[in-house]
């Protein structure tokens, strides 16, 4: 380069001039002749540097889509505030030389390094990764990284999982990680209700609940409710008080595969633990309040439910929660689907998952000689029952209710106060949905329920009839609760109610009308024993034909489920002589059992016997077929199995996945597994109606696993409370095994979480991390199922214009990504990051050789890159959709309280084009 560049006309090359300068202007032939000389003299006499010639080389070359994943990644989480989570990990610890280290799969160990980093920054982690994927061992990774740092480490476990962590630190055979000698303690979720005794080998009198550098909870969903109005600390508040909030400072890990169940609010209950309870905690990450946030994100999930069919879309979801709660799941979660793990990670080094078979479908009547009436008939004779006896405030005289309802009525924070006849009236209703559930579950605990309740009524019906109404008790304002003449004069235990404030004959007269619907109701079922029953009949002849015809080669186990363990001991009992030393019963009460010789009945012991290969047990005495409550559908590898039996079905689809999750595992020997679920034999559709006949008006109540009794509003947020979603997922689960991402018609925390692409930009090869960045790099593919034609553009914000077109709590501005289609449709909106950047991992998968035919076919089209109109039309698309996006914001504020609109968008000029992609039509006959 030659010349002057003065700031004249001249030195502009806007008027001729006689210096010749940087910009010259010439319109004479032969001054434009003389300069085309000059110029070729000194291009080939120029030796210019090999470096120079390789890195234009290079940029006009065709790009691998390695090179633009990589320059992406680099771009996207290099300028934004964040720490590079492989450097958190302190190689010093020795965590990579650990035997826990070397056994998990790749996945595992960026999870691990990923909830290492934010539980470092923010104090808390919820590992979220979907059922069968090895939580547990990616969590003792953790744990074995605060132990070699001589944190003390303390494991918070439902009692029936105890074992499951306690084998890991003993000198045992079965312990595969005994050279790590992990030295952690375990307690069970209930011990926080305990003031003392002894938990295992811990004195929980002296237990120093404040010492604890990090806690582990598993099935952390348990702790999802926060109770109130409670007249005692609950289990939450006693692990936040003793244990989070006093002492060293504690960092929390949970452990969940559903932190959220029914509604957002379960997170933010769960994100308190991390956050020690502080609303503002993550104030400088840009999410000023937790609670509101989370409020604003269940408003808006409410409106899209409220959505008609077509509209709720995933999509739509994704652009109405917004970027702040995107920003919080994206800072305290980590969570991988399977199918995120297929298709993201590849089966190359964890094997393939087992296929699912089509679930078998039983539908089986009650009587074998069909004497016994329909379940829909029998469902009329329960919403007629009263129910009487368990409903007694009802029948207490109105001069003495107000009483008992300042005596018994419970203060909801924030929401009134819970009379109880209303929480008796939620009881009745329960009482007869339990009614129901145990007539479809089997007609002995069915009949076992009737004996019950009927016992129950003549009680009662006993101690009125013995009542003196002569004697002048005293007011119920007067007694205590332990006053021994409550229970001379009165009834109840937690509730107590004085006979002489309650209308007895009315009372009466239900108790007996109640009675003689039970006898008659006792009368039609009694008879149908084992023999009759043709449901049992149903459950011996699959039991028969799947040990006749193994669909796994040699395996005849089976795992049958149901919801009560009445019925799992009348199986038990009804299959015990036809499969001798074959056959356990699990029912978590104490009253296990087995028919194998040599084998003890702890959980601990059947389920090591049952599946001895996935959870090191011995080979030499097995047991075939385990009958079971819903105390080991979670958290149990019980993989050896490849089939699950519901012998009733669950209400909540969620328990039949985690059912089918003790067999449908990472890690099983299996080609294929099954599932069998049992029917009543009548139409889903009415089924499915039952349960709100049946209940009438009862409020839900949920007796969560905190052990008190919580008030759950109906709201359009709790997705167990709608019968269309209910009977859609149950619909869905008669002709496929579905997944717990299945059960979500949104989104799932997996869309929202950007941990995985960090760790793959942690872990780039150096030639990646290295290479020169090329302004708007790009590389065509073809398209495919995953890809529809179009491109998909990463872009950064240049200007004030453009930059308030994207959300402040959006975690990857100045930077948006869009995938638009070859019609200018929308694919994939800049509200869902995640997606694109998924999408631009997998086709850095593709085989290079497809990349390059690709090219091939690009090149042809736009003339070696000369004719670039369809693509430059779809980056004009591509900003146009990040301006309507940033309108449709602007509108929604105006109605807000408080709003503002943001107007403008920007145009081409106010953006740059960091990398994108070409997804190619399929080629036409005259592509070749």
């Amino acid at each position: 380069m030659a010349g002057s560049c003065s700031l004249t006309l001249g030195g502009l090359g806007l008027v001729p001039e006689t210096a010749i300068g940087m910009v010259t202007l010439a319109d004479d032939p032969s001054e434009v002749g003389y300069f085309k000389s000059m110029f070729a003299s000194h291009w080939h006499g120029a030796k210019p540097a090999d470096s120079l010639i390789l890195a234009l080389s290079d940029f006009a070359g065709r790009q691998a889509v390695p090179r633009v994943y990589a320059q992406s990644l680099r771009t996207l989480f290099r300028e934004i505030a964040e720490t590079d989570p492989t450097t958190t990990v302190k190689a010093a610890t020795g965590i990579r030389q650990t035997r826990i280290w070397s056994k998990l799969y790749r996945f595992q160990r960026d999870g691990v390094i990923g909830a290492i980093e934010k539980l470092e920054r923010f104090g808390g982690c919820i590992l979220a990764d979907s059922v069968g994927l090895g939580k547990t061992f990616e969590a003792l990774a953790v744990i074995k990284y605060f132990e070699l740092r001589n944190d003390r480490v303390l494991v918070l476990a439902p009692k029936r999982l105890r074992e499951n962590w306690t084998i890991w630190r003993q000198n045992d055979t079965r312990n595969d990680l005994a050279v790590d000698r992990f030295n952690y303690d375990v307690l069970n979720h209930t011990d926080l209700s305990r003031d003392g005794g002894l938990s295992g080998d811990i004195d929980l009198d002296h237990i120093n609940w404040g010492n604890y550098d990090l806690v582990v909870i598993d099935e952390s969903h348990n702790f999802r409710n926060r109770p109130t109005g409670a007249e005692h600390d609950s289990r939450y508040d006693r692990l936040m008080r003793k244990i989070i909030q006093t002492g060293v400072r504690t960092r929390v890990l949970m452990l969940s595969a559903t932190p959220v169940n029914n509604r957002l609010n379960d997170l933010k209950n769960q994100i308190a633990f991390a956050t020690e309870g502080k609303d503002d905690a993550l104030a400088g990450h840009g999410i000023s309040s937790i609670t509101a946030t989370v409020r604003l994100a269940q408003s808006q999930f409410n409106k899209w439910q409220a959505l008609t069919d077509e509209r709720r879309s995933s999509e739509r979801l994704l652009d109405m929660l917004g970027f702040d709660y995107f920003r919080l799941l994206d800072l305290l979660t980590i969570a991988r689907s399977r199918k995120h793990i297929e298709k993201y990670y590849g089966t190359d080094e964890t094997g393939r998952f087992p296929d699912k078979r089509t679930p078998i479908n039983i539908y089986a009547d009650t009587d074998t000689t069909g004497a016994f009436p329909p379940i829909g008939d029998i469902n009329k004779e329960i919403r007629r029952l009263t129910l009487a006896a368990y409903a007694p405030m009802k029948y207490v005289l109105d001069s003495k209710r107000e009483a008992y309802e300042r005596r018994y009525s419970q203060a909801v924070s924030g929401k009134g106060t819970f009379l109880q006849s209303d929480r008796e009236e939620s009881l009745v209703g329960l009482m007869r949905v339990n009614l129901l559930k145990r007539m479809e579950s089997s007609i002995h605990s069915f009949v076992l329920t009737i004996e019950r309740q009927l016992a129950e009524v003549d009680a009662l019906i006993k101690r009125i009839d013995a009542h003196d109404d002569t004697f002048e008790a005293p007011s119920i304002e007067d007694l205590d609760d332990d006053d021994p003449l409550v229970d001379e004069v009165g009834i109840g235990k937690r509730v107590k109610l004085l006979l002489a404030d309650a209308d007895l004959p009315r009372w009466l007269q239900d108790l007996h009308h109640d009675r003689q619907r039970l006898l008659s109701l006792l009368a039609k079922a009694r008879p149908i024993t084992a023999a009759r029953d043709a449901k049992l009949a149903k459950l011996k002849e699959h039991i028969a034909q799947k040990r006749r015809e193994p669909f796994n080669a040699g395996n005849g186990k089976l795992l049958i489920f149901t919801a009560f363990a009445d019925t799992a001991r009348y199986l038990y009992d009804a299959l015990a002589e036809e499969y001798p030393a074959q056959l356990a019963l699990v029912t978590g009460s104490g009253a296990n059992k087995t028919n194998v010789p040599g084998i003890a009945s702890d959980l601990a012991s059947l389920l090591d016997a049952f599946s001895p290969g996935s959870r090191g047990g011995r080979t030499d005495r097995q047991i075939d077929i385990i009958i079971a409550t819903d105390c080991i559908s979670e958290g149990q590898n019980l993989q050896d199995c490849d089939t699950v039996v519901n012998y009733d079905i669950h209400w909540n689809p969620v328990r039949i996945v985690q059912r089918f999750g003790r067999v449908d595992r990472l890690g099983s020997r299996n080609a294929a597994v099954q599932l069998v679920n049992f029917w009543p034999n009548m139409d889903l559709d009415a089924y499915i109606g039952l349960q709100k006949t049946v209940s009438g008006r009862m409020k839900l109540l949920d007796v969560s696993a905190t052990g008190e009794e919580n008030i759950i509003e109906v709201e359009p947020g709790d997705r167990m409370n709608d019968l269309d979603y209910r009977r859609r997922q149950l619909e869905a689960l008669q002709s496929r095994a579905i997944d717990l991402e299945d059960l979500n018609s949104g989104v799932s925390i997996t869309d929202m979480t950007l941990n995985d692409l960090r760790m793959d930009f942690t872990q780039l090869p150096e030639q990646l991390r290295d290479a020169p960045a090329i302004p708007g790099i790009y590389a065509p593919i073809p398209a495919s199922e995953d890809f529809p034609p179009g491109a998909l553009f990463i872009l950064r914000a240049e200007t004030e214009a453009a930059l308030a077109t994207l959300d402040p709590a959006d975690p990857l501005r100045p930077h948006a990504l869009v995938y638009i289609g070859m019609d200018e449709v929308v694919v994939v909106p800049h509200s869902n990051p995640k997606k694109s950047l998924d999408l631009l991992r997998l086709a850095a998968s593709l085989p290079e050789a497809t990349v390059q035919e690709a090219w091939a076919r690009f090149d042809r089209a736009t003339h070696n890159g000369d004719r670039m109109g369809t693509w430059t039309n779809l980056l004009e698309r591509a900003v146009a959709a990040v301006g309507g996006k940033a309108e449709e914001r602007a509108i929604d504020a105006l109605f807000s309280r408080g709003g503002a609109g943001v107007a403008g968008g920007g145009d081409l000029d106010d953006w740059e084009v960091v990398a994108w992609l070409a997804i190619l039509p399929p080629p036409q006959p005259r592509d070749g």
